[in-house]
């Protein structure tokens, strides 16, 4: 008696299994979701980051988003004009050229430079010394140097050295990362043939500025005068560089008592 239930009971599993995967096979080929085969091979073209600098959330959505026409080609920024290129030729498009950008920190204020209001010795982290009394450096607007921005930089791009981030712009891909993280906003996307930048937002009165850091803009107007261009202001107490105008010329660095508008290409040579 117990053997013949056992069997039976045995026989019956069986049966139902054999129902059931019969039913799974008919359900899956029925409901199954055709996945285009662009998608994967677009996701292959991606610098694989995960950065979200292009909108989406990770390289699988964005991949997602080209093949159903939402998404540019070209909207990867860590894949690069190459990538941009392989994506156009799988979906049968062009790729557009779009000027390469660079992450540039808009201050000088390390060491030496920047006042400090107080020897911060709490928690490493930008965003915690930033709410305590106004954070270390005297100037409000200036880099904290504790390196969140370092850290969610997924390329090793960025290094802190005396108090200040500094962007190697070879390993840069601009993905913004660093720029989203900055609890002061000191990090900016910039075209890498902005080549003059002031690099300062203190918008304080000149003297403040300057009791700040030695490197502030002082609105003192000087880069004004010079600019054959008429490409800089002085706006809002600090000098805003109207880059449609801008020639590159590099005149108002060479007359800026601070020293806070860079010259790049000045640097290089």
């Amino acid at each position: 008696m117990n053997v013949t239930a056992i069997i039976l009971s045995a026989g019956v599993m069986t049966v139902l299994g054999v129902l059931f995967g019969v039913i799974l096979t008919i359900a899956d080929k029925k409901f199954k979701v055709e996945v285009d085969p662009r998608v994967e091979a677009v996701r292959a073209c991606l610098g694989g980051a995960n950065c979200g600098a292009c909108g989406y959330a990770g390289c699988d959505a964005f991949a997602d988003a080209v093949v159903a026409g939402k998404a540019p080609v070209n909207g990867c920024s860590p894949s690069g004009a190459k990538g941009a290129e392989a994506i156009a030729a799988i979906m049968g498009v062009s790729a557009e050229a779009e000027e390469r950008k660079v992450a540039r920190v808009i201050c000088q204020g390390d060491c030496g430079v920047a006042k400090e209001r107080y020897n911060y010795d709490g928690y490493t982290s930008c965003a915690t010394a930033a709410g305590l009394a106004g954070g270390p450096k005297m100037c409000r607007f200036a880099c904290i140097g504790l390196g969140d921005c370092a850290q969610a930089c997924a390329f090793g791009a960025i290094k802190i050295a005396d108090g200040l981030a500094h962007i190697d712009e070879e390993k840069c891909v601009a993905c913004g990362q660093c720029a989203n993280i900055c609890p002061r906003g000191v990090i900016a996307l910039k075209p890498v043939n902005e080549t003059v930048i002031v690099s300062c937002r203190n918008t304080d009165s000149g003297r403040e500025a300057r009791a700040a850091c030695m490197k502030a803009c002082i609105a003192c107007g000087r880069c004004t005068k010079e600019c054959p261009n008429d490409a800089i202001h002085v706006e809002g107490g600090v000098a805003k560089i109207d880059e449609a105008k801008c020639t590159r010329c590099g005149a108002c660095a060479k007359v800026c008592p601070c020293k806070c508008i860079i010259d790049y290409l000045d640097s290089i040579e």
